[in-house]
């Protein structure tokens, strides 16, 4: 049991690693030699690259976070088949250690992104990241999210508002759609940690400075982001 567990630990070390990868504090490094952690939002995500380097590498940023989610849940379901009969005790079932590892997984990858190891344990608000996840989990609730988010961003047009509104339906589309219990854990874990993560957003929105998609923040508040 022991050998299993310890296979598992690695595996959700891992999935955390693929999270931390760096994604857009190595575009502005590369592309403008900046980091990106002191301009707009301070955030490495997309968005924050978006305003700062442009949509071009706003859009290979989110594609790769978005695949970092993808490859930590696929790592998990290739491992659990290529873990050989030796490394699996008697009393463990797949089918019922599956859905957990792979909640867990989703959860160490957000994690990595918002968290990395690489940056001082800094990052990104977990969006596309968790997207990714979404995903590899269950696309149909990740299609549903991502339409969730969407709608939010077509009618305001601020990205923070409609990540938070995708945060917030991705529980009750886990339930409607039926996914397992583990699957309906990790999207109220990950959805409050991502609602978290905006909190900078939420008082920007309340104070009506948040900016809409396209515009940067202004002076001010990007300076009292970066102070």
């Amino acid at each position: 049991m022991a050998v299993w567990l310890s296979l598992c630990a690695a595996i959700l070390l891992v999935a955390y690693l693929l999270g931390s990868i760096p994604t857009g504090y190595t575009a502005a490094k590369l592309l403008k030699g900046i980091d990106i952690r002191e301009h707009g939002s301070g955030s490495t995500g997309a968005t924050n690259v978006l305003r700062t380097l442009g949509k071009g590498p706003g859009f290979i940023v989110l594609v790769i976070d978005t695949l970092k989610g993808v490859l930590a849940i696929a790592l998990v379901r290739w491992s659990f088949i290529a873990a050989s009969q030796n490394l699996i005790p008697a009393n463990v079932d797949l089918a019922t250690w599956l859905p957990w590892m792979v909640a867990l997984a989703g959860i160490a990858a957000i994690l990595g992104h918002s968290k990395s190891i690489w940056l001082g344990f800094t990052g990104g608000k977990s969006v596309a990241t968790s997207l990714g996840v979404l995903l590899a989990m269950s696309w149909q609730v990740a299609l549903s999210t991502a339409a969730v988010f969407g709608l939010a961003l077509a009618v305001s047009r601020i990205v923070s508002l409609s990540s938070i509104a995708g945060a917030i339906a991705v529980s009750l589309l886990m339930l409607v759609l039926g996914q397992p219990l583990p699957y309906l854990l990790f999207a109220i874990a990950a959805g409050f940690y991502v609602i978290m993560r905006h909190r900078s957003n939420i008082q920007r929105l309340l104070a009506g400075t948040e900016p809409k998609l396209g515009q940067k923040l202004n002076s001010e508040v990007e300076q009292s982001i970066n102070s």
